[in-house]
């Protein structure tokens, strides 16, 4: 209802914001960081936090790009072939170090993933030289540019709301986060299931890494995937999935990634300085925040 209401206020507004070419500009801009937002919805669900999501989608599409510049003269199915398998491989190995050091090492995960936070990145930093990883292929943005990014959030944001519905894994993630103790009771493998939810969502940072790459034939070990942990997280919270877990709304969170993505595009429009738009984003979160108390405390009284 809220992005509904949101919509139509800006395509009522404004006639650049109805520009198809700008739509098609804004959904394609929260595609990277919402696919990363469906991910953590799990990982929150089940009672977790990724803060390194953001350096793992730079840490994988570094080295996606380094292996497919490596077989710069094989065939172009093979390298496309080589530079997907190295960015899940990398998101789904950096995934379950964030989940072996939650579950086995017994690391709050607010500190486990802000360590792997900054290994991520450094590594990403030291594989680049703290530049661009860079490749020569036209054919590459063709493939993951125009509307392809925005195919893929679909298609993971139905796939992950039918696993969370529809699955045992879905009823036990939401179980873990609602009470361990319980699911413990009920016979459900608190850490393996908690570790699938950031081996699930280290994929998708390794997803997220190969649309990013190939659109822009280009990753920086710096700047690329900054924030985007942020970004996931504040479309979760708008969702109306509790930071406390035990509750996911998949649909949610995907409208989540379309209101931020709407805001920050009618601030460019209102030519809003790009360093006050954090400052939206804060009071949005904070305001989403406090929605959710008031409703679990009527919900409570």
């Amino acid at each position: 209802l809220a992005l509904a209401v949101l919509l139509g206020l800006c395509l009522a507004a404004s006639a650049t914001f109805r520009n198809p070419a700008n739509l098609m500009n804004i959904a394609r801009q929260v595609s990277y960081s919402g696919i990363i937002a469906l991910g953590m919805t799990l990982v929150i669900a089940g009672g977790g936090i990724d803060l390194s999501a953001g350096s793992l989608v730079a840490c994988s599409g570094i080295f996606a790009l380094e292996a497919m510049r490596r077989c710069a003269s094989l065939p172009a199915g093979v390298q496309l072939a080589v530079m997907l398998a190295t960015a899940l491989l990398c998101g789904v190995a950096g995934g379950a170090v964030n989940g072996a050091l939650v579950n086995w090492g017994r690391i709050p995960p607010f500190i486990a993933t802000l360590g792997t936070l900054s290994i991520f990145r450094s590594l990403a930093v030291y594989q680049a030289d703290a530049g661009l990883i860079m490749v020569d292929n036209a054919w590459l943005d063709r493939l993951c540019g125009g509307w392809t990014p925005v195919v893929v959030l679909l298609v993971v944001a139905g796939a992950l709301a039918h696993l969370l519905r529809n699955t045992p894994l879905g009823w036990r993630i939401c179980a873990v986060g609602a009470s361990e103790r319980a699911a413990a009771y009920a016979a459900v493998s608190v850490r393996r299931v908690r570790f699938m939810t950031y081996a699930i969502i280290g994929g998708l940072c390794g997803a997220s890494a190969f649309l990013l790459a190939g659109r822009l034939s280009s990753i920086s070990s710096t700047g690329s995937g900054a924030n985007y942990e942020l970004d996931a997280i504040a479309a979760v919270i708008i969702g109306g999935t509790p930071m406390t877990g035990g509750r996911a709304s998949v649909w949610g969170t995907l409208a989540g990634v379309f209101i931020l993505g709407i805001i920050a595009n009618v601030l460019d429009l209102w030519s809003i300085s790009a360093n006050l738009q954090g400052t939206v984003k804060g009071l949005v979160i904070i305001l989403a925040v406090l929605i959710q108390f008031q409703k679990r405390r009527e919900r409570a009284g």
